[in-house]
C-alpha cells in the first residue's frame, strides 16, 4: 500500500479516490478546469473498477446535488443574516448565486463520488492486486 492510500473509506471519499482500491483518482482533470471538471475515466486506472456500473447511473446524483445546494443556500443565508444584519433581498440572491456557481464543480464531484460509494456496489479491498477481475 502506498503512503498516499487512505485506509479509511471516508478519507478516500473526501480525496475523491476509487472505492475499491482507494488509490485511483475518480476524475481525470482538476476541478479548476471549467470545461472538463466533470470528466471521469471509464474505470479506475489502478485496479480496473468500473466507475459507471450501469448507463445513466449518475442521474441519481442530481438528488445529492440538490441536497448540497439546499445546504449551501441555508448556510449562506444564515451567515448573511447574522454577519450583515439582514441585508436587502438582492444581496441574498446575488451572494447565494455567486457562491453556488463557484461551488458547482466541487458539489458535482462530491455528489458523484457519494453516489458511487453508496450505490456503486464496490467495497474497499486492501488486497485488490491479488483479486483482479
Amino acid at each position: 500500500m502506498s503512503p498516499e492510500t487512505p485506509d479509511s473509506t471516508a478519507l478516500a471519499l473526501l480525496s475523491l479516490r476509487c472505492p475499491r482500491c482507494h488509490q485511483g483518482k475518480l476524475f481525470s482533470y482538476s476541478a479548476l478546469n471549467i470545461s472538463r471538471f466533470a470528466l471521469m475515466p471509464a474505470q479506475c486506472p489502478e485496479c480496473g473498477q468500473t466507475f459507471e456500473p450501469e448507463p445513466g447511473f449518475y442521474f441519481g446524483s442530481m438528488y445529492i446535488t440538490f441536497a448540497f445546494n439546499v445546504a449551501t443556500v441555508l448556510v449562506v443565508g444564515v451567515l448573511l443574516y447574522y454577519l450583515f444584519g439582514n441585508p436587502d433581498t438582492w444581496v441574498y440572491v446575488a451572494v447565494v448565486t455567486a457562491v453556488t456557481l463557484l461551488l458547482t464543480p466541487v458539489i458535482l464531484r462530491y455528489s458523484r463520488a457519494l453516489m458511487l460509494y453508496l450505490f456503486g456496489g464496490a467495497q474497499y479491498n486492501a488486497n485488490w492486486r491479488t483479486h483482479r477481475r
